[in-house]
């Protein structure tokens, strides 16, 4: 009964890290680029797209499908920081306890 007692502190320790971990990523605003900086997007560290910003030089007609293809870079950029940070975060909640390898949190 020992181990249950400990794993059901574990549990809830691992609760508040992850309620915990939730609010900083809803706070948390991840910026990537493409075009050497010309296009940036920001991410909530829950993938929420929050601002583009565009360099004024790129607004021509012309240049409309590197445009189209540097937002693209850029949010791909901003997503595999937020994924990073994602990780890094869940690595911290879940710290000394023992789970299956190859379990992803949150469900």
């Amino acid at each position: 009964m020992k181990n249950l007692g400990n794993m059901l502190k574990q549990a809830q320790q691992m609760q508040t890290r992850m309620a915990d971990m939730q609010a900083k990523l809803e706070s948390t605003e991840v910026e990537g680029q493409a075009g050497a900086g010309m296009v940036k997007v920001k991410l909530t560290g829950k993938g929420e797209l929050r601002r583009i910003a565009i360099d004024p030089s790129l607004m021509t007609a012309d240049d409309r499908e590197v445009l189209e293809d540097l937002i693209i870079a850029a949010h791909a950029d901003a997503k595999q920081k937020v994924e990073a940070m994602m990780a890094e975060e869940m690595q911290k909640a879940t710290a000394g306890m023992n789970l299956p390898a190859g379990l992803k949190l949150p469900f």
